[in-house]
């Protein structure tokens, strides 16, 4: 596999990409043997109409000709046409019906393999890139197969049974279009050597695009509040100037191709035309023969041309799928140094680092016995929240082991509200919860009052194009989700960070009943939620530097006394 840089997702090679392609076609293989047969069947009856109109040329020359004869030759070329367009109908729909099959399963493993990577995998590749292989590269496959598929299955089948009429009539014809064939192999080569590489490139170009514009959008507040807009619109500017850029050279290279193939048409007419004469003139062939054998090298033109012209689609669509395939056959990462600990958690010497960047976790040793709560506290950058993917196992450490519980959950300080209902929404994590459940985790978490505000109860539809939620009740539904889950695990990372004054008390019950019973570590926003904790830890440039509980760090009067000192004078009510 390759990659565009250093960290891109994989593209598959070639061989590899025919592997994956064979693999899924299994349950098809007898549907693609009917498609071939029928194809060539379809193909060789087609081959009726140039001969039949030879056989009365030769007959009119003579003057052998009568309406009978024109009657029967109309009658037969037909009936040929008739039979050979059902039967390239056929082998057309049953293809695409084999190739949407194919393509259906490919997608259904492409969005599978993709719900299961790394997030430390797709954040240094980029979302954008995951993105666009599962968008905009899944429809170029997809949109490929309407000019596609005939071309391919036509040409194919039409090149050889041509071929053979050619040698039938006369093998001198046959030779003459067989020696012109190299300018269109040369063509082909040509292509194939200098178009996937553009288009490969083309691709990359949009998958950047896709990512520029996806994080001017997801950071839209900070680009306005720092008056960066003019900054983010000319790094998309200059990113949608490279898809320009790269897509006119694709065009470029197929406007080569359309010149190479224009000679090859004037050399194979010419080359038959030539021959013809010399047979005719040393009578070993006929006027009619001669005619029939242009007229099939003029039918085989027409798909070869065809073929050609659609490869720079089936180039752009073969690159597109070697990025799907790509994604759906990436090895999985190597196994962490995980183990599972029952419901406690154990770090021995963990160091981390981002793209072998500086530490971010510097040697850190820590434990959290079963169904006790660790709050991690320090300065933004300190590493809390790497040290909080490392123990929900989203990044892998660089060195040391972490043991922790198989069934953990992850609430960050920004939570998604999926597009569906309210019940959809929280069975997320329990499906076979039944709305009782579902109750009872929003009574517990004190969100009972979301039904109460939403005009159709469980069945109220959120996310986009939804009901609205605010943040504090996205942060609800998020911990009531939790609950059903009931995982043996649970990490809040600032989950109640986005609640405002009023709503601070609201969602810090709700993060207790959330971590009521269980094993919990708490990545403190407010200090109050520290000290409720079974212990504390303070962390400084990657290290723990102190560890206790709230009375014992205050009375230690280090960097967390400080810390609790300033809170305490912040939150202190005013007279």
């Amino acid at each position: 596999m390759t990659g565009t840089t250093e960290h891109a997702l994989p593209v598959a090679g070639a061989r590899e990409t025919a592997g994956e392609v064979w693999r899924l076609s299994r349950g098809h293989r007898t549907r693609l043997a009917a498609v071939a047969g029928l194809g060539i069947v379809s193909t060789a009856v087609d081959l009726v109409g140039p001969v039949a109109i030879g056989f009365l040329v030769d007959r009119v020359r003579t003057g052998t000709a009568d309406l009978g004869t024109v009657l029967t030759v109309a009658t037969t070329m037909a009936v040929s046409v008739v039979l050979g367009a059902g039967g390239t109908a056929a082998t057309i729909v049953l293809a695409t019906r084999a190739y949407h099959a194919i393509l259906a399963a490919l997608r259904e493993q492409l969005v599978a393999r993709a719900l299961t990577l790394p997030q430390h995998r797709v954040e240094r590749a980029g979302t954008g890139d995951l993105i666009s292989r599962s968008s905009d590269d899944v429809t170029a496959v997809a949109d490929a197969a309407p000019a596609v598929i005939p071309a391919v299955t036509v040409t194919a089948y039409t090149i050889v049974v041509s071929l053979g009429g050619l040698a039938a009539l006369d093998w001198p014809y046959a030779l003459a279009f067989a020696v012109v064939m190299p300018v269109y192999v040369l063509a082909m080569r040509w292509y194939l050597r200098t178009g996937p590489p553009v288009y490969r490139r083309e691709r990359a170009a949009m998958s950047t695009r896709a990512q520029q514009i996806l994080e001017s959008q997801r950071g839209y507040a900070t680009v306005l509040g720092f008056g960066l807009a003019e900054q983010r619109h000319r790094t998309v500017m200059t990113a949608s100037w490279s898809v320009a850029v790269q897509s006119l050279r694709a065009r470029t290279v197929q406007s080569m191709l359309n010149a190479r193939l224009n000679i090859g048409e004037c050399l194979s007419l010419a080359a038959v035309l030539v021959v013809g004469f010399v047979l005719i003139d040393r009578g070993t062939s006929t006027v009619g023969a001669a005619t029939a054998a242009m007229l099939l090298v003029l039918r085989l033109l027409g798909p070869v041309n065809q073929l050609l012209f659609v490869v720079d689609t089936l180039q752009s669509a073969l690159a597109s799928l070697s990025r799907m395939i790509g994604v759906v056959t990436m090895p999985a990462d190597r196994p962490s140094p995980m183990s599972g600990a029952g419901d406690s958690v154990r770090l021995d010497g963990v160091t981390f680092t981002y793209d072998n960047g500086p530490l971010v976790l510097d040697d850190v040793t820590l434990g959290i016995g079963s169904g006790r709560r660790v709050a991690v506290v320090g300065a933004s950058g300190a590493g809390k929240t790497t040290l909080a993917a490392v123990i929900a196992g989203i990044h892998p450490p660089d060195a040391g082991t972490v043991a922790r519980p198989e069934r953990t959950a992850v609430i960050t300080q920004e939570v998604h509200v999926f597009a569906g209902s309210l019940r959809e929404n929280l069975t997320l994590a329990a499906p076979d919860a039944t709305d009782r459940e579902v109750r009872e985790a929003l009574e517990a978490t004190g969100s009972a009052g979301l039904l109460d505000l939403s005009p159709d109860g469980l069945d109220t539809v959120v996310g986009s194009g939804g009901h609205p939620l605010t943040d504090a009740q996205a942060q609800q539904l998020a911990l009531a989700r939790l609950l059903l889950y009931n995982p043996d695990l649970a990490i809040l990372d600032e989950a109640t960070a986005e609640a405002g004054s009023t709503h601070a008390g609201l969602l810090d019950r709700a993060a207790e009943a959330a971590l009521a019973g269980r094993t919990g570590l708490v990545i403190a926003h407010r200090l109050s939620q520290a000290a409720a904790c079974d212990r504390i830890v303070v962390m400084e440039h990657g290290r723990i530097t102190e560890e206790g509980t709230h009375d014992e760090l205050v009375a230690a009067g280090g960097l967390y006394a400080g810390l609790w000192a300033a809170w305490s004078q912040l939150t202190r009510p005013r007279r």
